[in-house]
């Protein structure tokens, strides 16, 4: 089958090469998001493959349809950037990628609370400047400390096992209950005791019209003073604005992000010499006490290869109009 590419990143054309070393079919791949703008650029493909920050809403799938595409294979988990009705309604499949590396998004969260936590960005500057006083680098034992975990899926069921590790006590809020993470230690709670209670509270739920914004003001003042937050879930989770001025008073004392709820301007291009134009992010990165990460909570040699290796999968069942495993119904 002749697959379009869509956000193309050097990655994506080595790992799914890769997969396709048989030439079960061929590819084209372009840097350019999918937009309005942009499906001029298919030719003969019968598919396409997107990524987190492609626009596939009604008008860009009344121009796939057009131009005689019949499936969207998503290389990713979350669909938030996808009408799933105009996609229904044009008779065009959806597949995805459900888990590819749920470790590898977990780890990373961990790696975010870590750094943020003993200040390991500023002990490096300082080092490589030959300076190795330890003033303001003060952390805290993360052994005993309160981690709220909202979301306990795949990588959020694998980012509490790792927190029972270090010794923390572990609330978790969920639609379902996870038997295994209980006999583990791990106490299911409401939203607002996990708010209330939390050391750390790190968002692991996919982003839909009920938890857009599930940290914003009204949620922020029901958190602990000084409470270190971490997303690495889907930006929209997120109300940017009332973090940073929780962080400006103190109420919030760090944040790790991995996500951006505007990140599809951003992420995932080369801005260095340029002036970000994004107020909100550049308020951000003025804080000494926050962390962030463009998106690359996926980014290890294990994930990126199943991320391919499934992505192939599902398009080779379309193509052999066997049963769609991974594929997304409205």
């Amino acid at each position: 089958m002749d697959i379009l590419f869509f956000s193309t990143q050097p990655y994506d054309k080595e790992y799914f090469n890769k997969a396709n070393e048989q030439g079960a079919h061929r590819f084209r791949f372009l840097e350019y998001p999918l937009n309005e703008d942009n499906t001029a650029l298919i030719k003969d493909e019968r598919a396409v493959c997107v990524f987190v920050n492609d626009k596939v809403n009604a008008a860009v799938i009344r121009q796939l349809k057009e131009k005689g595409i019949r499936l969207i294979a998503l290389r990713c988990a979350g669909f938030n950037n996808v009408d799933l009705k105009a996609a229904a309604e044009a008779g065009i499949r959806l597949v995805r990628v459900p888990a590819y590396s749920p470790h590898a998004v977990a780890e990373h969260a961990v790696a975010l609370l870590l750094a943020l936590n003993r200040k390991i960005y500023k002990a490096y500057n300082r080092v490589r400047d030959n300076n190795f006083t330890l003033s303001g680098l003060e952390g805290f034992d993360l052994y005993g400390k309160t981690v709220g975990v909202i979301g306990t899926g795949n990588i959020g069921a694998v980012f509490c096992r790792i927190m029972r590790g270090f010794g923390c006590r572990v609330l978790a809020h969920d639609l379902y209950s996870n038997e295994d993470l209980e006999k583990a230690g791990v106490e299911y709670s409401s939203v607002d005791s996990i708010l209330s209670s939390s050391d750390i509270i790190s968002l692991h739920c996919p982003l839909t019209p009920d938890t857009k914004h599930l940290v914003n003001w009204h949620t922020i003042v029901k958190m602990k003073p000084g409470v270190t937050l971490i997303n690495t879930s889907r930006g929209g989770l997120i109300d940017t604005k009332s973090v940073v001025e929780a962080l400006k008073t103190g109420h919030i004392g760090g944040l790790g992000i991995d996500v951006y709820e505007q990140e599809e301007q951003l992420f995932f291009q080369n801005f260095s010499g340029t002036i970000i134009q994004d107020d909100v992010l550049s308020r951000l990165t003025t804080f000494p006490n926050v962390l962030i990460t463009a998106h690359q909570g996926f980014f290890t040699r294990e994930a990126l290869t199943q991320i391919a290796e499934t992505t192939l999968q599902n398009i080779n069942s379309f193509e052999k109009n066997e049963a769609l495993l991974n594929e997304i119904k409205l």
